[in-house]
């Protein structure tokens, strides 16, 4: 019970920022941002003028490593990888070629432009896979810090809300119909909000593609955290290895068991039960709801775990490295659909 009290008012106060960016989200007319976001900006902006700490650190660190770490395992449910794959084959060359630039152009922007991997992977993955939900699954895997979380998730937001403005001019100006609009927005937007808002700003046919799409990409959240969770170890791995002295050092320090993602095989676990398992909608639908709320509660804590002025240490080549693999993504996207004859 100590523990308990001892987290309790952290995460209190992030159910409380989480309440109002829900409230915030449904008060716009359209979804054009996430209650996550919000409830991040609104704990940085807390931050800013009063820096949480005391009786108060505990249970935002709780919040945001294992309630985070929780509605991942959740969001496993909502994943139903056979349905999703049905609706969704004619995407999967798109998703395919624009996952390679985001993740392969990625490492080389990141390098030239000085960002530590970390960072670069998580723009990289919230550009290419779905936003927020990629960033927060990814981040407690690599060990990320509160800092690379705020930046990507404000990188990939400030080229959504572009988006979601230039997107359908753009693809009215070259004549697309509403199948390959779909496609285009479902795979070059990043967050699954953006992405209903532009595909429905554009038609209702194009916005039942543009979700449908999206849906299929979510699925790359699946092995781009195995990869991630391998990548780690075998970074812990070779850090072990290089402080040891000797054989015996190496055990002490290195250890799979007490470093291996445990929450991912939760998260499979769940994406595999959906798949096989006819789960009635009701709960399905009930359960991401309650991972929704909980990662917004988790970034609500990453929030007020984040300084602006840390931020600006880090200048202007995050969100450099954010518009640059966007560009990338939305033209590489676009090329593959004429290359299809879909344009």
């Amino acid at each position: 019970m100590g523990k308990v009290y001892r987290v309790l008012p952290g995460v209190l106060l992030s159910a409380a920022v989480a309440l109002l960016a829900q409230f915030l989200e449904s008060l716009l007319p359209i979804h054009l941002i996430g209650a996550a976001v919000i409830a991040m900006f609104i704990g940085m902006l807390i931050n800013y003028f009063v820096k949480p700490a005391g009786r108060l650190a505990p249970g935002l660190k709780f919040t945001s490593k294992k309630v985070l770490k929780f509605a991942i395992i959740l969001l496993g449910l909502s994943l139903n990888i056979t349905t999703i794959l049905t609706v969704g084959r004619m995407s999967l060359t798109v998703m395919v070629f624009t996952l390679l630039t985001c993740f392969g152009g990625g490492y080389f922007i990141g390098r030239a432009l000085g960002l530590n991997w970390k960072l670069s992977n998580l723009i990289s993955a919230g550009t290419g896979i779905c936003g927020g939900s990629a960033i927060a699954a990814i981040a407690p895997t690599i060990d990320a810090k509160d800092t690379d979380v705020a930046y990507a998730m404000s990188a990939t937001f400030l080229f959504d809300m572009a988006m979601i403005v230039l997107f359908p001019i753009m693809g009215r100006a070259m004549g697309m119909g509403d199948q390959a609009f779909g496609i285009w927005a479902g795979t070059a937007v990043n967050d699954t909000s953006s992405v209903v808002a532009t595909g429905y700003a554009y038609s209702e046919a194009a916005g039942d593609f543009a979700t449908m799409v999206k849906l299929t990409r979510t699925l790359a959240i699946i092995p781009t955290v195995i990869v991630f969770a391998f990548i780690q170890l075998n970074i812990k791995r070779r850090e072990a290895i290089a402080a040891a002295q000797d054989g015996s050092a190496l055990k002490a320090d290195f250890s799979i068991k007490k470093i291996f993602p445990w929450f991912i095989l939760g998260f499979l676990a769940m994406a595999a039960v959906a798949s096989v398992v006819p789960i009635p909608a009701g709960v399905v639908s009930a359960t991401k709801k309650l991972s929704k709320f909980l990662m917004v509660c988790a970034l609500a804590a990453i929030g007020l775990n984040t300084s602006f002025k840390d931020m600006k240490k880090a200048g202007i080549r995050p969100m450099l490295h954010g518009f640059i693999i966007s560009a990338l993504v939305v033209v590489v996207a676009l090329l593959v659909e004429m290359c299809m004859g879909l344009v």
